[in-house]
């Protein structure tokens, strides 16, 4: 098995880095690096139980409203990859309260007529959920359709107390999980989670963002500090891309062959123009990556990211630091701990790397900072459930939303502008023994 993994090692297209980070694992301790290796060390590998890519079906909305602007370069760079065109007529509002975000979603369950589509990494039992799967139930039992997808992973405690969707099922709702780990292990690459949130109502309207289902994200007002996180409202022709990637998520976790049947409205009144970039193992190229390092050198003004986690790798770090020397306002907003140590240890280098060299590395003081979000100059902005580390990047699925609207930079700006008000700039000079023992755990970055 050693020497089939160092062979499928040196087979794939890697990193350098990524490359040797493995090899020294299996090196130093091969009986658990390589089984290891054949779980969670791959990606977009052929098999005959692979998940199908994401195939969008833009001619099924009015063709006034997709759009090919050759002066775009986000647009085009990620059309050259097969992602569909952004679309105009989308309304855009960003929702950045806990509170307001768990009403938006109760209200949007309660209006929906038709069919409920809810995709999330993360569902925990707790009061909101409860209050969520009672509204879900009651839809159902209306004759709404309603099925609930959650990543095995990330919901591992719900998928070990499925009797609490006993309700929601009875009522005719489906609820299935992403990657079941005892089912051909080894096959369902348990290590490719699905981190993408998609709520999806009659299929004309949409939440998303970096809001998974939980008390720790929305709910009533109840004195909770809950994480610092950003959900977004869309209504337009852009939910139809959604609805295929979730159709797409659907039938793998389910293996139901089902048609996708989308409901185009007639007209679109909104103003933002919207472009939905899916990453990971269903999608052809890593169009996500390419467009995120595309627009870092091609920035002009400014590059603003917040994300819980900065694990980048060094394409990226060189990026920022051709920026910061170009002039560019380079920010990075982050919590000052998550909630994974490992990861605060292992992104010190790179922060410090960035600090060193006069960017803003601003350190948010309240309380776990969850959101995904980046402004790029004055062109657009980004926003979903992508993190800054290798695992987002290349590893899970994923869905972002990329917005070029004057009015959604604003408030996106407003937001961001915020958080620095309750943060912390710079970072200190850790003890030598401590940076010694992370610039060791570096090397392991791509395995995180």
């Amino acid at each position: 098995m050693v020497f089939t993994a160092v062979g499928h090692i040196l087979y794939q297209k890697r990193s350098p880095t990524s490359m040797i980070s493995w090899m020294l694992a299996i090196l130093f301790v091969p009986f658990i690096a390589a089984p290891l290796y054949f779980i969670i060390g791959t990606r977009k590998r052929e098999s005959k139980y692979k998940k199908e890519y994401v195939q969008f079906h833009q001619k099924s909305i009015d063709n006034p409203y997709i759009l090919d602007d050759t002066n775009n370069d986000f647009q085009n760079l990620l059309k050259k990859n097969g992602i569909p065109s952004a679309t105009s007529g989308n309304s855009y509002q960003l929702i950045t309260d806990d509170v307001e975000a768990y009403n938006k979603m109760m209200e949007e369950i309660k209006n929906a007529k038709h069919s409920i589509d809810i995709c999330t990494y993360v569902f925990q039992f707790d009061k909101t959920t409860k209050a969520i799967l009672a509204a879900l139930t009651l839809k159902a039992k209306e004759g709404v359709n309603v099925r609930l997808l959650m990543d095995l992973v990330g919901s591992l405690g719900a998928s070990f107390s499925r009797k609490g969707f006993k309700e929601l099922k009875d009522a005719g709702g489906e609820v299935a999980f992403f990657t079941p780990i005892l089912k051909r292990p080894f096959q369902n690459y348990i290590n490719l989670r699905n981190h993408r949130k998609i709520y999806l109502f009659d299929q004309t309207r949409l939440l998303s963002g970096g809001m998974n289902l939980s008390n720790e994200y929305m709910g009533e007002a109840d004195g909770s500090r809950r994480w610092q996180d950003l959900l977004y409202y869309l209504h337009g022709p852009a939910v139809y891309s959604f609805y295929s990637i979730f159709h797409n998520d659907w039938v793998y976790a389910t293996k139901e062959e089902t048609q996708m049947e989308f409901k185009v409205e007639a007209s679109y009144e909104g103003k933002s123009i919207v472009q939905v970039v899916p990453s990971g193992p269903d999608v052809h190229t890593d169009a996500l990556y390419e467009v995120l390092l595309n627009a870092i050198y091609n920035a002009k003004k400014r590059i603003w990211i917040v994300t819980p986690y900065f694990v980048p790798d060094e394409n990226i770090v060189q990026a920022l630091v051709i920026a910061q020397h170009k002039g560019v306002d380079v920010k990075l907003i982050t919590p000052r701990e998550s909630d994974n140590l490992l990861v605060d240890l292992v992104r010190n280098p790179y922060m410090r790397e960035l600090n060193d060299i006069g960017a803003d590395v601003v350190l948010y003081k309240g309380g776990m900072l969850h959101a995904k979000a980046i402004l790029f100059d004055d062109v657009g902005g980004m926003v979903g459930s992508v993190n800054f580390d290798n695992r987002s990047l290349f590893l899970n699925y994923e869905v972002v939303s990329f917005v070029y609207s004057h009015q959604f930079m604003l408030s996106l700006e407003s937001w961001m502008e915020g958080l620095i008000l309750d943060a912390s700039r710079g970072i200190k000079q850790p003890s030598k023994v401590r940076e010694a023992f992370e610039n060791i755990l570096k090397v392991f970055t791509p395995l995180l």
